[in-house]
């Protein structure tokens, strides 16, 4: 496996789910940057697809903070739309429900992040 496979979000999760979803990720990533006007910046963090690849979570986080929620309602909007690029472009016999969240532990990773850089420079 490699270092993106090894990390801990992966816990528990087949080789397939991780390889299916780290496509997933990449497919909705490209998606957000081709359809959103640009006042938000929407970037996908992770997807993760259930056991039985019928579900799939996409978490984002948006910048600025002040846009997530519209930025958020957009991408939900947009899950039909998400759902035939997928078809389009993931051989898989069942293209997956998706349900779009906002990442909260990559936010909290990104604010300790900024605590340890600014208690670096002090």
């Amino acid at each position: 496996m490699n270092h993106e496979t090894d990390n801990p979000d992966f816990a528990g999760q087949t080789e397939r789910q991780i390889k299916i979803g780290l496509t997933l990720r990449n497919i909705a990533q490209t998606f957000f940057q081709k359809e959103s006007s640009g006042t938000s910046l929407i970037t996908v963090t992770k997807a993760n697809i259930s056991r039985d690849l019928k579900n799939t979570d996409i978490y984002i986080t948006v910048l600025p903070k002040s846009k997530e929620d519209h930025a958020l309602a957009f991408a939900k909007r947009m899950r039909t739309d998400l759902r035939t690029e997928i078809k389009k472009k993931l051989q898989i016999r069942t293209i997956p429900n998706v349900e779009i969240k906002i990442d909260e532990g990559e936010i909290a990773r990104q604010m300790m992040d900024s605590v340890l850089r600014r208690t670096k420079e002090n």
